[in-house]
């Protein structure tokens, strides 16, 4: 996954009407699939990327679709440290996934498929290429007998 441009972020802001709640949570869903952060009510944020910018055009013009309104910007933070603290929210968020498989890979009937696929999903999200990825995928390769993820 490509590394993001340290203070380049982009945001998501949407509205969608409140029925069908089905459109609502789908939306919802997306988001949290991508690793984005809740800001404020309807307003999400990703570290810049191509790719991330790509997911959020396509979710934006899906908002469209469900007859919701959808901007997206990409933005630098101006304020001091605020920086830091959104990269620190995301690694956080991953590296508490990723000590969960850990922890499951501790277990004697640990399901090595299922944690390998976790551990595709949360590699996904990982940004800022966490330390403790880089040792569940270790782990995960020794349990498997050295086969790729």
């Amino acid at each position: 996954m490509e590394q993001p441009t340290e203070t380049s972020w982009v945001l998501l802001v949407y509205k969608i009407p409140r029925e069908p709640t089905a459109s609502r949570a789908q939306v919802w869903r997306k988001l949290k699939r991508l690793g984005a952060l809740l800001l404020h009510d309807a307003v999400w944020v990703l570290p810049a990327t191509p790719w991330t910018r790509e997911q959020f055009q396509w979710l934006a013009v899906e908002i469209g679709e469900l007859e919701g309104e959808a901007y997206l910007w990409e933005l630098h933070l101006l304020v001091s440290g605020q920086t830091d603290a959104l990269v620190q929210q995301v690694q956080a968020r991953v590296d508490v996934s990723y000590q969960e498989i850990l922890d499951e890979l501790e277990q004697e009937d640990a399901d090595l498929v299922a944690l390998s696929r976790t551990y595709q999903q949360v590699r996904a999200q990982d940004y800022f290429h966490s330390v403790l990825g880089t040792h569940v995928r270790e782990r995960l390769m020794r349990a498997r007998g050295g086969f790729a993820l």
